[in-house]
């Protein structure tokens, strides 16, 4: 089974970026579903953005300042974050449709 490992997360300040990355331990083919999602303490987990060969999908929260992108060659998914805000402090975790796989989660946390 594929595995996902997710990386970039860190802290920044409020206005800042972070680009994340997600490297699969196998092949990414194009009819893959990517997702980025996360969860804040005590909230549930929540779509970020998603990635198909048709469809592009952004929670309303992040739209416009959100890009997700995948590198089919490298096996990896990004998601570019640009005007961050302390309410996108959660931990993001990659996803995988193809056999519901999930990475570790990176904690991305931004302060005021």
């Amino acid at each position: 089974q594929v595995r996902l490992v997710e990386s970039g997360g860190g802290l920044v300040q409020a206005g800042g970026s972070l680009r994340l990355s997600c490297v699969a331990s196998g092949s990414i083919f194009s009819f893959d579903v990517m997702g980025w999602y996360r969860q804040a303490p005590g909230k549930q987990r929540e779509l970020v953005a998603s990635l198909s060969r048709v469809t592009t999908t952004y929670a309303d929260s992040v739209k416009g300042r959100f890009t997700i992108s995948r590198d089919s060659a490298k096996n990896t998914a990004y998601l570019q974050m640009n005007s961050l805000k302390p309410e996108d402090t959660a931990v993001y975790y990659c996803h995988l449709d193809r056999g519901g796989v999930w990475g570790q989660g990176t904690q991305v946390t931004v302060s005021s």
